[in-house]
């Protein structure tokens, strides 16, 4: 749904996954078989769960709001939950149970996949129920209604309550008054909703995107995602695909406080000077503006009167609380900040709540997201983006763990070792155990000898490692792409993403993503192309050459040996 928020935020991905699950079939007929799953290795952060500290879960938290107690409200949004976490850490479902539009207390009420959240000096939570279309009011006792628009219904129209529309809102902020900003985003514009619910725009013209600054409708927005307001009634715009915050003074005037609408990129500076990506959530104390640039993965500050911008807290993508200037965050989407000058952030990806007090970061709730190479038994190790598993015939299992560039092995009692490459190192080196290098292995198969051959999709080759560790390269030359057909070297590959070994003849299948085609690997390292054309994409169903793929991700052998290639992106 890209037309719904514009320009993304990094992705989770296909394969985002730290924990390896093992299904395992009780004995009996297929119909009256039951399924009993367990983790085998590694850790989630994502869940559900109500708790304190680091035992709680939340799935994609996208906002924070606080509130005069010092009671962090989150909206997290894949859970549909509204979630309450005491200044103690202690996590409480606040109102939600699933998708829907339902008014009600508690979890009677329902939502759907909402991105902000905002508190009044009365204690109410307001909630910007993005997919309804509507504007949500949270009582103290966790009654909710609806205060503008109506659910599923999308458009740009003012109006009182029911009778307005939004199309995709998403930030919300509150001023004294008890008066709600909207930065409705898919309309781009800045909306306000008074406590009675009627609704004005403020400035930005529906369906009209640009960045230009002005009066009223004579300005223009793109993507506006993150929106505040000051004690003096100034608002503030994370304008996010013009990547620049922008200020609405009393008046309805609009100026650009900060960045140069344009390419996303990092830079320190004052105005024009500075530059941001993608800067979604925002909060403002005193002369400070807070902002979660995303795909910076950083905390940024903003004067609020001179524009002068600075980082205030995290480095590089990842999840490690410390020293505010070397904590690291993962596509920090919301921020806000209590009256004592405490700042929180929805770190989206790494499904946490954080804390940037006395020059620190520290994880309030949640578990952070656990990514890592560590070996070890069961929940001690780490995986990065594990993509692929196989199984050998003792019950072994293999992955693939590609952002790692590593092949790691998980005994039956969930031992971590790492059978082949080394954390970090990139590479195409062929060798034994650790002196091998991989770039972004793909997928895994054992043949009848018990030898691993690897879709080594950056470096575009196949590798093969024996049950001693030593890999060496079956097809293929690594840094080199193409299509070519030949033997070992010779052939060429572009992103080979499936692999399987029919254990009868010792051929392997590939799927050849970037080609779109199915390729074969006979006995002493022959490639050819048996289904597909290298270069064109397509679904047509044929006969060799004239079949067609699209970026095909899998393959998988029958007992006849024949190939079955299921389609599929690769992220």
């Amino acid at each position: 749904m890209s037309h719904l928020f514009g320009q993304p935020r990094s992705s989770r991905g296909i394969g985002v996954i730290v924990t390896l699950t093992v299904l395992a079939l009780t004995a009996g007929s297929a119909s009256a078989q039951s399924v009993r799953v367990r983790a085998l290795a590694g850790k989630s952060p994502a869940g559900e769960v109500d708790a304190t500290g680091g035992e709680a879960r939340f799935n994609a938290p996208i906002s924070v709001a606080v509130d005069a107690a010092g009671n962090i409200f989150v909206a997290d949004q894949q859970n549909t939950l509204v979630r309450k976490v005491t200044a103690a850490g202690v996590v409480t479902t606040f109102a939600g149970s699933q998708y829907g539009s339902a008014d009600g207390t508690g979890a009677a009420a329902q939502f759907s996949s909402f991105s902000g959240t905002a508190t009044d000096g009365a204690g109410n939570v307001y909630v910007s129920d993005t997919f309804n279309a509507t504007i949500r009011k949270i009582t103290p006792a966790g009654v909710v209604t609806t205060l503008a628009g109506s659910a599923g219904q999308f458009g740009s129209t003012d109006g009182v309550g029911s009778a307005a529309r939004f199309s995709a809102p998403q930030a919300l902020t509150v001023d004294n008054a008890g008066n709600v900003f909207v930065a409705d985003t898919n309309n781009h514009i800045i909306r306000q909703v008074t406590p009675l619910g009627v609704v004005t725009t403020v400035a930005g013209l529906a369906n009209n995107v640009g960045s230009t600054d002005g009066t009223g409708s004579a300005a223009r927005f793109n993507f506006p995602r993150g929106i505040a307001v000051d004690g003096a009634g100034n608002l503030y715009v994370a304008d996010s695909n013009d990547n620049v915050i922008r200020k609405i003074a009393p008046g309805a005037i609009v100026t650009t406080l900060a960045g140069t609408a344009g390419a996303p990129s990092f830079v320190d500076g004052t105005g024009a000077a500075a530059r941001f990506s993608n800067p979604r959530g925002l909060a403002v104390s005193g002369t400070t503006l807070y902002v979660a640039d995303t795909n910076n993965q950083r905390i940024r500050s903003v004067t609020t009167d001179t524009g002068v911008v600075t980082t205030f807290a995290g480095s590089i993508q990842g999840a490690s609380d410390g020293p505010k200037g070397n904590a690291r965050f993962n596509n920090p989407e919301g921020v806000a900040v209590d009256a004592a000058g405490t700042v929180y952030v929805a770190d989206t990806t790494n499904d946490t709540i954080r804390k940037i007090a006395g020059g620190n970061v520290t994880t309030v709730a949640g578990l952070t997201f656990s990514l890592g190479s560590a070996d070890g038994t069961e929940a001690a190790a780490r995986f990065a983006y594990p993509f692929a598993v196989a199984v050998d015939s003792s019950r072994n299992v293999y992955v693939a763990d590609r952002n790692n560039n590593t092949i790691r092995k998980i005994t039956p009692l969930g031992v971590v070792t790492t059978f082949a490459g080394l954390a970090d190192n990139p590479g195409s080196l062929d060798g034994t155990g650790s002196a091998a290098r991989f770039s972004s292995p793909r997928s895994l198969a054992f043949d009848a000898g018990g030898n691993l051959y690897v879709t080594d999709g950056a470096n575009n080759a196949i590798r093969m490692i024996t049950p001693a560790g030593v890999v060496t390269t079956v097809a293929g030359l690594p840094g080199s792409s193409g299509s070519a057909d030949g033997t070992g070297s010779v052939a060429r590959f572009n992103q080979p993403a499936g692999v399987a070994v029919d254990k009868t003849t010792g051929v392997v299948y590939v799927a050849d993503s970037g080609n779109h085609t199915i390729r074969k690997i006979a006995p002493g390292g022959v490639v050819t192309t048996i289904a597909g054309l290298a270069g064109t994409s397509g679904s047509t169903d044929g006969t060799g050459s004239a079949a067609r793929f699209n970026r095909p991700g899998g393959v998988a052998v029958d007992a006849r040996a024949s190939c079955i290639s299921p389609t599929a992106s690769i992220a």
